[in-house]
């Protein structure tokens, strides 16, 4: 490699792989390819390398030598292969893992192995370089989510990875809220303690991604990044686009950008459309407050959540603290109703003795829908639907179920539409939810989030998660129900993490100190038993 030169490394396939799980069409990977080659990019880092396998994930999730050695790499980008590993897997049995990953690099199509590693995770990745190396390897670390330090922190940090053989050493602008000044800044910090090489990954929630990398570049870095119309989780990365042409001053040769101009029409422009990357006024604004952009990727795909919705939940995590994204339990939520559990509704008062009913969301409420209201009609359970679910006649339904912060900010008006009660944690919200719901009957039942597990008393309830179906059933099993039957818990499909949580609370659920039967009367893939609503009738 040409010293100093500014090397130039696409991660579209990658990064871009937390849109679509990473399941690319090999007539778009061949073109892609092509449009690299053309283009004369320096890496082509095509994919994750995990031993994680959990869900459906297409072959870039993995990216094995078997997988890679079946694509058509063209002969210009043989020796440009990239993968990246997630540091978090590398905290233990490092050898034993890595040699599980990697082979020796002359029996791999791969040339160069980054490590993308949290700052809690550095040291203890660090060591992997030296086996990675032996191997033949080219080696990067990535550090992520350093803005918040000191300068001191970064130095010392940067300083670490002296002791190792380490070709380059990136650090991400993981919430997209750093300015060309504060990339001035960090780079300063990393460079008193690092000599080697420096490389950037930025992303582009105000609009700064190539900016920043190029004031990255004035300042001495050498590796940067982009992705094809910056296809990447939240609002995407710098450009490859815009960026192999903002670079032409820094390298000593520029492709063609043909190829690359045609695949974006032909395949991106579409891709973009149905996920839905890059920047927008609410990414700006989760990068100035130093939110996870994931919060805001998650509420643009639920059609609930409504422009006043997110900007409200964007004031939430602003004051609360949003740098981690836990998928579907935002980690606001988690530690939002603190102090003592209070509720001044005892769920005994009407539940005791009954059948209870709680009705999910899934498509099997629309599809039974007949045959679930024949049940009711039948057998008069108490119905607890959970939060704005109309699938089944209004007057059928006994009061509705909502204690997650975040969907109750983006339900309330709808609530008040509704005539059941409403069954929350009232006590516990906080003023202007209590002010939206003023003129809605509430049934007061407190919650406390714990990750020990269900707990059970009067008029609250100890919960592992903020979500509605595990507060449903600790309403059921504190009100002293005779049963619970569940309507509407389909499941998701494969692949999606929701699917694991659900579980989750089934298996803490039926594993705690006083469980209730649990029958699912409609299809579902959770593990609970499982009865038909057609031969319950009568």
């Amino acid at each position: 490699m040409v010293k100093n030169k500014v090397i130039h490394l696409d991660c579209t396939l990658r990064d871009g792989g937390y849109y679509n799980d990473w399941d690319f069409s090999i007539a778009l990977v061949s073109e892609y390819l092509q449009a690299m080659a053309a283009l004369q990019v320096d890496f082509v880092e095509i994919g994750l390398r995990s031993l994680k396998n959990e869900g459906f994930k297409g072959g870039f999730a993995f990216s094995t030598d078997s997988f890679l050695s079946s694509l058509p790499i063209p002969t210009e980008l043989s020796d440009k292969i990239a993968v990246m590993i997630n540091g978090a897997e590398l905290i233990n049995n490092q050898k034993e893992t890595l040699s599980k990953l990697f082979g020796p690099k002359l029996q791999s199509p791969v040339s160069l192995v980054r490590i993308a590693c949290h700052v809690h995770e550095f040291e203890a990745c660090l060591s992997a370089a030296n086996w990675l190396k032996e191997q033949g390897y080219l080696v990067g670390f990535n550090l992520m989510q350093v803005a918040d330090r000191s300068y001191e922190q970064m130095t010392s940090l940067a300083r670490k990875a002296n002791n190792y053989p380490i070709d380059v050493l990136y650090f991400a602008d993981s919430m997209g809220s750093l300015s060309p000044k504060d990339m001035s800044s960090i780079i300063q910090a990393f460079q008193a303690g690092w000599k080697g090489a420096l490389g950037i990954h930025t992303h582009d929630n105000m609009g700064q991604a190539v900016a920043n990398t190029l004031q990255a570049i004035r300042n001495g870095v050498i590796w940067v990044d982009s992705t094809v119309t910056g296809m990447g989780r939240g609002p995407g990365n710098a450009q490859t686009e815009y960026l192999a042409m903002a670079l032409a001053p820094y390298r000593p040769f520029n492709g063609n950008p043909t190829k690359l101009f045609e695949l974006i029409h032909k395949r991106f422009k579409s891709l973009q459309v149905q996920y839905g990357w890059g920047t927008n006024p609410y990414y700006y604004m989760a990068g100035q407050f130093g939110i996870h952009p994931t919060y805001i990727q998650e509420m643009l795909q639920d059609s609930r959540y409504s422009d006043e919705d997110i900007i409200a939940v964007i004031e939430y995590l602003k004051v609360e603290g949003g740098k981690k994204f836990s998928l579907n339990t935002l980690e606001a939520a988690r530690h939002f109703y603190s102090g003592e559990p209070r509720g001044t509704w005892s769920p005994k008062t009407i539940i005791k003795g009954r059948d209870v009913l709680i009705v999910g969301t899934g498509p099997g409420v629309v599809k039974y829908c007949s045959a679930i209201e024949a049940f009711i009609e039948q057998y008069h359970p108490y119905v607890i639907a959970l939060n704005t679910q109309k699938a089944l006649r209004e007057e059928l339904i006994n009061a509705r179920a909502a204690c997650h912060p975040v969907r109750l900010l983006a339900d309330c008006q709808e609530h008040l539409t509704l005539q059941q009660p409403l069954i929350t944690p009232a006590s516990m919200l906080p003023e202007e939810i209590k002010q939206a719901l003023s003129v809605k009957k509430l049934l007061d039942f407190g919650v406390s989030i714990n990750n020990t597990g269900f707990e059970f008393f009067d008029n609250y309830a100890q919960l592992p998660t903020s979500l509605v179906m595990a507060y449903s059933l600790a309403i059921a099993t504190c009100g002293q129900a005779k049963r619970i039957f569940l309507v509407g818990f389909d499941g998701y499909p494969d692949g999606d993490p929701r699917n694991n949580e659900s579980e989750s609370i089934v298996k803490e659920y039926l594993s705690s100190n006083c469980p209730l039967e649990l029958i699912s009367l409609t299809p579902t893939r959770y593990h609970m038993k499982k009865q038909s609503l057609f031969g319950m009738q009568k």
